[in-house]
């Protein structure tokens, strides 16, 4: 049996590197980058000119026009031009920078989820194993949608934040040093603040996003077992399981949401308390300079209406987009908490795959001296072969599979198989029964490579080539299964059963459908070949599906065939019926059979039985039932003698 799976998520381990991963994608648009650059510094630039020109509007014209007969208002005209033109340019600048940003930032999505559902199918079997279906899901689903929020969203908010908090800061120096120190250090206490709260929001997030994945992957188990649930009256269970989790996630989400909420209106508040100081230090200053108290200097600037109305709005300006930012810390944490899982999942060891052994079609040509020699060949010629990439020698595909010795756990300490020897001569049949757990499925497991033997656990050999030496790709091109499980993709049925073999033509997929008897009930479908078949072939029987997945086998026509409970699903008749063909799609194959119901495998060559991992019988299924030991108690049941 596989190994168990994980629960939940391993929390986030560094953010830094998070960003830094994050960089490395936004670094495929440099260029665009730099237009959006030049887009914000315009935006932001005529925001901050524009903010300035309220000093001259109000020392250079309104003030002086107030209570004059006959105002001149044409130099006020042309400024209010030029503060329009200015906002113009900055609102096309803006919306340059808004388009820009959506197509990075989708673009970007884009690449991450082709890397994450590459590396997926990169994984080995294990790593399924482990970790349920639903949590999978979550990456390409929470998890991403929170890194779009951030990009879409967050960046360009915290970019244009960025620029414009600088540039407003560089303005207030020149209008007044004293009031701009006065600024950052109430900026510096409420930074604090913000940062302690911000500790707790990140915390909170990360626990929120664990919860999430748990509850989508039990949501995504409980709706796959939807039958059994009802069969054994599982909803009180699942309801209660279900109500636990979702209590999880309300705990987790209400501590995210409140941290994340407080930071907003903190920041809202803790400016307008900053504002009200700096406004009333500025009037202060302006009273005391005109009453001769105070002369002005380089430190404190002068102070007038106009400079205090430019300042004061200079001091919104720099709080609220920082205030803008820590609102959208909340984003951010989500993001780089759902990111960090996703580069996990990119960062997983991919399987490994060093075998220099390929397989390649082939065929035997006669040389001058009479003798025959095996080409390869670039088309189909029904003949395989092993190509050896380090000397480009050829060995024939015989279908013989030796077991030497295979000790293998899942786990260090827990082994399944022990001391397993199993030699399969080419074209023989070896059935492997035994009780369930006694490691049949494990044995098939090792035999696809989906599990290898450790260094010293012994070996497995194909063709005398040792199976870590052998492509993957190659090895499971050789090998034909069907398993007890059958899983049909979303297409039609002639598309399912082509997934055994790509090149495959009309004429090989009905051939393939007759073999495995599945032509008569496909051709009373509604649109017969072409009818669409989806959530894994829901419509039809599970007979009907397994039948589905012996003609995929059979259309791959492989040199060795594993059935793994291949006829577990069908009933006797229709066994009965596509006996002659199993047979015909086995023969002159190495086959191995898994099987529970025993008389599918008295032709076997060779019948093992296993118990505990260990193979405690092995014969014919006459020397077997003559011997009268465990496989004769597993056929005649009870001790009762079957009629035969």
């Amino acid at each position: 049996m596989p190994p168990m799976r994980q629960k939940g998520f391993g929390k986030p381990k560094n953010a830094k590197k998070t960003i830094g991963r994050i960089l490395q994608y936004m670094g495929k648009f440099k260029a665009l980058w730099i237009v959006v650059f030049l887009c914000v510094l315009i935006s932001s630039g005529a925001s901050v000119i524009g903010t300035y020109l309220i000093k001259p509007a109000l020392n250079n014209y309104i003030i002086p026009m107030i209570g004059q007969e006959n105002p001149d208002f044409g130099g006020f005209a042309r400024l209010l031009l030029g503060v329009l033109a200015l906002f113009c340019l900055g609102v096309f600048a803006s919306w340059c920078n808004s388009r820009l940003m959506i197509y990075i930032s989708t673009n970007l999505l884009y690449n991450v989820r082709c890397d994450l559902f590459s590396r997926l199918e990169k994984l080995p079997i294990k790593y399924y194993d482990g970790h349920t279906h639903g949590e999978l899901m979550s990456r390409f689903t929470n998890d991403t949608d929170a890194l779009r929020e951030m990009m879409s969203q967050t960046v360009p908010q915290l970019f244009s934040s960025i620029i414009t908090v600088a540039s407003v800061f560089v303005m207030m120096i020149s209008l007044s040093p004293l009031l701009t120190l006065v600024m950052i250090i109430t900026m510096f206490l409420i930074t604090l603040g913000m940062a302690a709260v911000g500790k707790r929001s990140a915390k909170a997030f990360r626990e929120n996003q664990k919860c999430v994945g748990e509850l989508n992957g039990f949501i995504e188990e409980m709706i796959e077992g939807q039958k059994v649930i009802k069969v054994f009256n599982y909803e009180p269970k699942a309801i209660e399981r279900f109500e636990a989790l979702s209590e999880n996630l309300r705990k987790a989400g209400t501590s995210a949401m409140t941290y994340g909420g407080l930071m907003g209106p903190m920041m809202n508040n803790f400016s307008h308390m900053q504002y009200a100081v700096v406004a009333i230090l500025a009037a202060a200053l302006m009273i005391m300079g005109e009453s001769g108290l105070m002369s002005f200097n380089l430190f404190t600037g002068v102070m007038n209406l106009g400079t205090i109305a430019a300042f004061l709005q200079y001091t919104r300006s720099f709080s609220q987009p920082i205030s803008m930012m820590s609102m959208q810390a909340n984003s951010v944490l989500n993001a780089l908490a759902g990111a960090e899982r996703i580069f996990a999942v990119i960062d997983e060891e991919e399987e490994i795959d060093q075998g220099a052994f390929t397989l390649v079609n082939a065929y035997e040509a006669k040389e001058a001296d009479g003798q025959s020699k095996l080409v390869q060949s670039y088309a189909s010629t029904g003949e395989w072969a092993w190509k050896n990439s380090a000397d480009n020698s050829l060995r024939k595909l015989e279908g013989e599979v030796v077991f030497d010795h295979v000790t293998f756990g899942y786990k260090p300490e827990k082994t399944v198989l022990h001391d397993i020897c199993i030699h399969a001569k080419p074209g023989q049949k070896i059935a492997l029964v035994g009780s369930t757990g006694s490691g049949k499925t494990t044995t098939i497991n090792l035999l696809s490579r989906f599990y290898d033997v450790p260094e010293g656990c012994g070996k497995i050999t194909y063709d005398g080539i040792p199976l870590n030496d052998i492509s993957k790709g190659s090895l499971r091109k050789s090998l034909g299964m069907v398993q007890q499980t059958t899983h049909l993709f979303t297409g039609t049925i002639k598309d399912n059963i082509r997934y055994g073999n790509l090149e495959a033509s009309d004429a090989q997929i009905y051939e393939a459908a007759k073999l495995a008897n599945a032509d008569h009930f496909i051709r009373h479908l509604e649109n017969g070949y072409d009818t669409v078949i989806t959530g894994d072939g829901a419509s039809l029987s599970q007979g009907q599906r397994q039948l589905l997945a012996i003609a995929r086998a059979a259309v791959a026509n492989p040199p060795v065939l594993i059935l793994d409970e291949a006829t577990s699903s069908i009933d006797t008749r229709t066994e009965k019926l596509i006996e002659d063909g199993m047979d015909s799609l086995m023969k002159g194959r190495t086959t191995f059979v898994i099987a529970h119901r025993l008389s599918t495998v008295r032709n076997a060559d060779e019948i093992i039985v296993l118990e505990h991992g260990n193979i405690i019988e092995r014969g014919t299924h006459d020397e077997l039932i003559a011997a009268k030991g465990r496989y004769y108690f597993l056929y005649t049941g009870n001790k009762i003698t079957l009629d035969e």
